[in-house]
């Protein structure tokens, strides 16, 4: 099974439910980590299972790059508001960095998202 973190800023939270609920017969065949809030959305609103960690600004992104490190997490969708400062920011720019050292996919906007999520479904139904 292959391991997906979902994370949102939060003007970007309802864009990440509507595409997990558009994709949720891919999602559901994953084990889904989040930051704590978008994590509860995706619960709440998609119904899908999902190991939640802290909230972005008090570790969260930083617990998900620790979990890339250690070779637990195959793929990475996170949302960013582009249009606003984020307070945990320094943590923003580890977790992508730590995602180019360890060539991990990540997507960071929709676009991007739906590339990586048809990348996952491919690698869930047999493709190499």
């Amino acid at each position: 099974m292959l391991n997906v973190a979902l994370i949102a800023h939060d003007n970007k939270k309802l864009d990440l439910a509507m595409f997990v609920k558009e994709w949720k017969n891919v999602f559901e065949k994953c084990n889904l980590y989040a930051t704590k809030s978008t994590g509860k959305i995706v619960e709440q609103k998609i119904g899908l299972k999902v190991t939640k960690l802290e909230s972005g600004p008090y570790g969260g992104d930083l617990q998900i790059g620790s979990l890339i490190v250690n070779g637990e997490i195959d793929f990475v969708i996170f949302l960013r508001d582009p249009l606003t400062a984020q307070p945990h920011e320094p943590d923003v720019s580890a977790l992508l960095r730590v995602c180019d050292v360890h060539n991990i996919p990540l997507a960071t906007n929709l676009a991007t998202a739906e590339g990586l999520v048809l990348e996952i479904k491919r690698k869930l139904e047999g493709g190499k």
